[in-house]
């Protein structure tokens, strides 16, 4: 509790605060076919999606090709994919994609994406190739890619851009961040990155790299803002280890981890800890197994012969020599922690004595499922850990110190603050000025408009805005679910489906018997009689004012006087809407 003085303290602190005068970050200015163009096509004011174009008169670079998981409002949609109408009749003027890591939201759209585009050369590292190579294996008619391995330090010339390679830590192997040389100037860009001084595999972010980098001069850092809002450093992997360490060595039976399946780093703090301790360790999850095979093949995962064992051998073993490591973190209903939770798993039940570690932070949206499953897990014996109770987690995004750290070793002349949404961008721009950036050198764009730079190194944001629409992927269909499918499916959620089948005599244009309707999601029909019947009897009535035996029918008009009428009458006996589809069958 703050004392009369303390709340006195913080109270005039924040009037102060909202006297001082807004500062304004830099406006736009004209635009010229010789500046360089630097456009996202996502990954601005969102998280995931990330695309983003260089473009310099005839040469164009593509950096990463991610996709965006659904929000809750978008039933049935698996995942959404970059806009690249921008792109279409510039294929000719592409020169390569580069891939700043294996993470979903930067690598999740090139099976879609690159064969529309001419399937450029693809630049990436070794990790991140095996798993996009396993990626395009799972999709069906995929021209092979044109992709090549590259290292830290690396250089590659693209047309008019020069990219070189430099190492960052991530919670993945093989992370870069990228120094693009232009015509006008170096524009540095981070990916994902974070400060991590003992990582448990990798290497610590190449600080002396980015050093020289920045004395070369840099004209424009682009800068991961995802938890620009955290104040302080990120927390090392080596810190969650001593943490999962302890739980596992005190843990009376099975401890069970779910994480995300690209947490490639977690999963070797996980096999350090149980080898200390005795214990063997089951990966279960489809896409964990694949990273994890990858990553052992590549030399990242350092695992004793007989560590790892089946997912079906685990009852063999005492409940204290055995860890299982799954995805499910996020409640997801198909991962292998939801089919574990609801004993719809074939080989693994939760019982008394389990230990379950989420972690992971929660990913907003989740909140709901993810307490949902922590509940089903006590309620069949188990105890649940997670990152609020202890250091279980650690991020692999930079908070606060670590994004003025690589500002002040950039040292860039504008700050452009990526990867977040609008708010985390803003606060991300706020940092810049706090290490001295002046705020008219703070670019805060959007996806779709352009961050221009001319000859003289001014930049400034555009106004012109190239289509940066949700493309949805929904099973086979890429882009098919648009705005009018998708706000159906809202509607048929919300309130249901209210199906009205009209027989008609051809000659006589009467109603054969009574109308029919069906109900999915609105009402239960046997229950609900004298609603049924009142809207049998208004469709009865529009049939006989709008048909008249002597002349032809326009049954469209027919049907939408229909809707009309029934859908006025349910909202004013269940002030809900559900969707009407009236059917005429004349015969």
């Amino acid at each position: 509790m703050f004392n009369k003085k303390q709340d006195s303290d913080i109270t005039g602190q924040i009037v102060a605060d909202l006297k001082k005068p807004i500062k304004q970050f830099a406006k736009a200015k004209t635009s010229s076919s010789k500046n360089l163009r630097i456009i996202p096509l996502g990954g601005l004011q969102e998280i995931g999606r990330n695309m983003t174009v260089f473009e310099y008169e005839n040469d164009i670079l593509l950096v990463d090709m991610g996709l965006q998981f659904p929000d809750e409002d978008m039933p049935g949609v698996d995942y959404i994919i970059p806009d690249t109408t921008y792109l279409k009749g510039k294929e000719h003027k592409i020169r390569g994609v580069v891939i700043t890591h294996g993470h979903y939201d930067h690598i999740g759209a090139i099976p879609h994406i690159m064969p529309m585009i001419g399937n450029p050369p693809l630049y990436c590292s070794e990790m991140t190739r095996g798993i996009v190579a396993k990626r395009q294996e799972d999709a069906q008619d995929r021209t092979p890619l044109n992709i090549h391995s590259v290292k830290k330090g690396d250089r590659i010339r693209l047309g008019v851009f020069e990219v070189e390679f430099f190492h960052v830590s991530h919670t993945i192997p093989g992370s870069f961040g990228l120094n693009i040389k232009t015509p006008v100037g170096n524009i540095v860009h981070t990916g994902d990155f974070k400060f991590d001084h003992s990582p448990v595999i990798d290497q610590p972010s190449d600080i002396a790299t980015i050093a020289r980098i920045g004395s070369e001069g840099v004209l424009a850092l682009m800068s991961d803002s995802t938890d620009s809002q955290t104040e302080g450093y990120s927390i090392s992997e080596g810190t969650i280890g001593k943490t999962l360490g302890d739980i596992i060595e005190h843990a009376p039976g099975r401890v069970i981890v779910a994480t995300f399946a690209a947490l490639v780093s977690r999963v070797q703090t996980v096999i350090e800890n149980a080898e200390r301790m005795g214990r063997r360790v089951a990966v279960e999850g489809y896409s964990m197994k694949t990273n994890v095979e990858i990553a052992q093949k590549l030399g990242y995962l350092r695992v004793k012969k007989g560590t790892i064992i089946p997912i079906n051998k685990v009852n063999e073993y005492p409940d204290n020599k055995v860890v299982i490591i799954c995805t499910g973190a996020q409640g997801e209903s198909n991962a292998a922690l939801m089919r574990i939770v609801n004993n719809e798993h074939r080989f693994v039940k939760i019982k008394k004595g389990d230990i379950a570690i989420f972690s992971s932070s929660v990913i907003p949206g989740n909140e709901r499922t993810v307490q949902g499953v922590k509940d089903t897990l006590y309620h069949r014996g188990a105890k649940v850990i997670h990152y609020k109770m202890m250091d279980v987690h650690a991020g692999g995004h930079a908070r606060q110190e670590d994004l003025k750290m690589m500002m002040n070793l950039i040292k860039p002349k504008y700050l452009i603050p990526v990867h977040g949404t609008y708010f985390m961008l803003k606060i991300h721009g706020e940092l810049g000025m706090e290490v001295g950036i002046p705020s008219e050198n703070i670019l805060i764009g959007e996806n779709g408009v352009a961050f221009e730079f001319d000859n003289q190194q001014r930049g400034f944001v555009g106004t012109e805005k190239t289509p940066t629409n949700y493309i949805m992927v929904d099973g086979l269909g890429v882009g098919d679910v648009g705005e009018v499918v998708l706000r159906d499916r809202q509607l048929l959620a919300k309130d249901g489906m209210f199906t009205i089948v009209v027989i008609i005599d051809s000659k006589t244009k009467k109603i054969v018997g009574t109308p029919q309707i069906t109900s999915r999601g609105f009402i239960f029909v046997k229950e609900n009689f004298d609603l049924v019947n009142a809207t049998k009897r208004i469709v009865e009535k529009v049939v006989k004012e709008k048909t008249t035996a002597d002349t032809p029918i326009n049954w469209d008009y027919v049907k939408n006087n229909i809707r009309e009428s029934v859908g006025s009458f349910l909202y004013t006996k269940t002030e809900r809407r559900p969707m009407v589809l009236p059917v005429v069958i004349e015969v």
